[in-house]
């Protein structure tokens, strides 16, 4: 029966407004929960092989040592409770007492202790949830003069129950000022937190075995470095279908919204595209096949629901939806199909943008490149069709060239990555022959990984534009494209910094040395430290641009020396190559002139400079004011979390359109057509 179990069968104020009711629900969680009470015999095996790994192969050679063991501990209980919101100083304190014992427990292959801290942490969140709902009853005063800060370093853990009040006091008349500047208040914004702290509070209560193990060692793993981590099953499967760009399913994104599946965008081309009944903000309530019963979601984690989604092409699903203009549930019968992830591959638009010496047109080729994608497991059993970036850029250069493009902007904006061999063989598009990247292993060998392919398949000029945001294969590409002098990179004064290369380790094959070993998740782990052709790694400092241009990514605390434990950039000794002359500063130097005087007259670019100063200026502050006057005052000039959160979203979610015809495009573009003239006049070869 408790399968089907869902609080949304009960009404909310009914079981929110009296205390049995709560009870009732903490009690139905700890049954929903029964089954994570203590670790699993394999997650012994799988233990004592990432022990064995991170010892033996890590690139920093760091040992297993109390070091890290406190590290671990920190990032653990931080990833419960970031904001030190929910444990107390008691329950930190009696934790500390072990912040050097984590290594010797994992030598003994023992992760009982992160049972221990779990529970503990669903204990206070059970006790939260029943002080908000008391304090959500009651008063607020949005006159007071108090502030709410922000940053977690600022503060400690609170000592005891008068000042939990206290601080969750503050937190929700934050919670209701920023509910009011979204035009909710009164009894429909208490209900609104009422509904996400409990709806936080089960999904803690959901948390299985899988998600707590990948959770403490990761604690772990990332204190060597942010990017060595354990993938629990589920997530190397969610991250196999990313690099294929295809899986079996509705073809619908979700996402959780105070508890209900909601349909944030439905994919071009897929099943539910064509069936054309399920509309964005449509929330999913119950999921069925075309014979069995349908079970409730409302409240179920958003991967358990995806599962039960997800499935077999050519099978059946129903999903029960409450239509996003309506309360009326209706039933959507989908049959499942293979899904292509087109947001994620590259795609390309011509424009013309002025005329050339000669008065044509002159025509910019753009290409959107979200990642560095592949097939792996298509590419390793010979399928010949298997999905490839390269495959995919090559064609999309061809048609340029078919439709006379002058110059191409390759935009690696929102490109955190993917798989380093197509990071060489796509910048082996633009360049003949020679070192794409030198890489160093923890043994202190270093590599030169080459473009083998003689040819190119474009010879034309060549723009790169970055961001923050554009990390690892990204920033080999823009690197060696750099030191080629073969082209420019633009964007923001720099790119994230991400100059280390992880494996993916499967720990099924590493200890089952059969044909389909046992899944038992996977080791992302830190091997090697790659370096552009001139010596200089990437790591902490990224490409620089050549012509940088005023964003407010460039002032987030998004890049890689943001994060903790983050390795130090070195040098290894220049490779060989023979560089292009077609980006050398003299140009770089002209096109910023014009550039500049653009951006001068640019009544959006003046206005983005005010934002940008105002962002700098809130964010620097650590605290925010809970007077509702002051609070509003602040927002009208500028919501720095908001523009973070807008900024964030802009590099997640891709646009229909593949060239946003924005204010800083518009100048992209126009330096694009500079750079292209200029090259002409000067007959600047582009070949050796």
């Amino acid at each position: 029966m408790l399968k089907h179990f869902s609080l949304h069968s009960f009404r909310w104020n009914a079981v929110l407004g009296s205390a049995l009711g709560l009870a009732f629900v903490l009690a139905v969680w700890s049954v929903l929960a029964a089954d994570l009470v203590k670790p699993r015999p394999n997650d012994r095996y799988v233990v004592s092989t990432i022990t064995s790994l991170i010892r033996r192969e890590h690139l920093s050679k760091h040992p297993l040592d109390d070091e890290i063991s406190e590290r671990g501990l920190n990032a653990f209980l931080s990833s419960l409770d970031p904001m030190k919101m929910y444990f107390q100083k008691s329950d930190a304190d009696e934790f500390m007492k072990r912040k050097h014992e984590l290594d010797d427990m994992l030598m003994d292959k023992d992760i009982s202790f992160a049972y221990t801290v779990f529970e503990r942490f669903l204990t206070r969140v059970d006790a939260r949830v029943k002080l908000i709902n008391e304090l959500l009853a009651g008063d607020f005063d949005f006159q007071t003069q108090e502030m709410l800060v922000t940053d977690p370093k600022a503060i400690d853990y609170a000592a005891d129950d008068r000042e939990i009040q206290q601080r969750w006091g503050r937190r929700i008349t934050y919670d209701l000022l920023v509910l009011k500047s979204d035009k909710t208040e009164g009894e429909a914004a208490r209900e609104k937190l009422r509904r996400r702290y409990l709806n936080f509070a089960k999904r803690m209560h959901q948390t299985d075995a899988d998600e707590l193990l990948e959770m403490f060692i990761t604690s772990i793993l990332t204190s060597y470095d942010p990017h060595t981590s354990y993938m629990s099953p589920k997530t190397v499967e969610n991250f196999r279908i990313l690099m294929r760009l295809n899986l079996e399913g509705i073809g619908a994104a979700l996402q959780m919204e105070d508890g209900y599946t909601v349909v944030s965008k439905i994919i071009p081309g897929g099943a539910a595209d064509k069936q054309g009944k399920l509309k964005p903000k449509d929330r999913i309530v119950s999921v069925g096949n075309d014979k069995g019963e349908m079970v409730d979601v409302v409240d179920m984690k958003l991967n358990d629901v995806v599962d039960m989604i997800r499935g077999k092409a050519g099978t059946v699903v129903q999903l029960g939806v409450l239509p996003v203009d309506s309360n009326e549930m209706k039933i959507h019968s989908i049959t499942r199909a293979r899904i292509e992830l087109k947001d994620s591959e590259a795609r390309a638009e011509v424009i013309e943008e002025g005329t050339k010496a000669n008065g044509t047109p002159l025509r910019i080729g753009v290409i959107d490149l979200p990642s560095f994608y592949m097939d792996m497991e298509g590419a390793r059993s010979g399928n010949n069709g298997y999905k490839s970036t390269t495959r995919d850029v090559r064609k999309i250069l061809e048609g340029f060239s078919q439709k006379a493009v002058d110059v191409v902007v390759l935009d690696l904006r929102r490109n955190g990555g993917g798989s380093l061999p197509e990071a060489i063989s796509l910048t082996g598009l633009f360049i003949d022959q020679g070192p794409v990247v030198q890489v160093k292993n923890s043994g202190g060998d270093v590599e030169s990984l080459d473009d083998t392919e003689p040819g190119v398949a474009w010879k034309g000029p060549l723009v790169v534009l970055t961001s923050k945001f554009s990390a690892s294969a990204s920033e080999i590409l823009a690197g060696a494209i750099q030191d080629y002098r073969r082209g420019l990179i633009i964007g923001d004064t720099s790119t994230h910094g991400k100059g280390t290369v992880q494996s993916l380790l499967d720990l099924g094959e590493r200890l089952f040395r059969i044909p389909n070993p046992p899944s038992l998740g996977a080791l992302k782990i830190t091997m090697q430290q790659f370096y552009r052709p001139n010596g200089d790694s990437t790591q902490k400092r990224g490409v620089l641009a050549d012509i940088p241009l005023p964003s407010i990514t460039d002032h987030m605390d998004v890049s890689e020396g943001d994060l903790d434990y983050a390795l130090e950039f070195d040098q290894v000794p220049a490779a060989r190559y023979s560089a292009y002359n077609m980006a050398d500063p003299k140009i770089a130097e002209s096109l910023i002139g014009k550039s500049q005087a653009r951006i001068g007259q640019s009544e959006e670019f003046t206005k983005l400079f005010r934002r940008i100063e105002r962002y700098k200026e809130q964010k620097a502050k650590k605290r925010v004011t809970l007077n509702e006057t002051d609070f509003f005052a602040e927002r009208a000039e500028l919501d720095a979390e908001k523009e973070e959160e807008r900024q964030l979203e802009d590099q997640a979610i891709a646009s229909d359109e593949v060239v946003k015809r924005d204010f800083y495009m518009n100048e992209v573009l126009a330096i694009a057509a500079d750079y292209s003239r200029l090259l002409e006049q000067n007959r600047i070869a582009w070949t050796r």
